[in-house]
């Protein structure tokens, strides 16, 4: 399956060993990732200035997503859908890549489900119907 994890879920797989942790590792292996430079930029904005990453481990982790994911340029939507342009990019890049989820932890993504052809679903739940407990 094609999945696209949205940068809530990527930070959070990063600092900590918690539920988003288990989705990633999960996903790297069974899963095809999709990814946009928007995507990485936003999680590597957000490590260095919400949670204070140091550059050079930012950089590290960007690198190591990078080579785990396909990256893609996506087209904008025809018209906005989220009140958050940036929550239009995430739709975007799953739209483009026919991609089968996008997992996030953002309520104003998640009353999307489905959106097109794409589920929107929770870490957790994602997980579940995967039958990882």
């Amino acid at each position: 399956m094609r999945i696209v994890l949205d940068t809530n879920v990527l930070i959070a797989a990063l600092l900590a060993r918690g539920t988003c942790h288990e989705l990633l590792e999960h996903c790297v292996v069974r899963h095809e990732l999709i990814t946009s430079e928007f995507i990485l930029h936003e999680l590597r904005q957000k490590l260095v200035e919400k949670f204070k990453y140091p550059d050079a481990l930012s950089d590290e982790a960007i690198a190591v997503l990078r080579s785990r994911m396909k990256v893609i340029t996506p087209s904008s939507l025809a018209i906005p859908v989220c009140r958050d342009g940036d929550d239009d990019n995430i739709l975007a890049v799953a739209v483009d890549a026919s991609s089968d989820f996008i997992i996030t932890g953002d309520n104003d993504l998640l009353v999307l489900h489905p959106y097109e052809a794409v589920a929107i679903l929770s870490p957790r739940a994602f997980l579940d119907v995967e039958g990882v407990e």
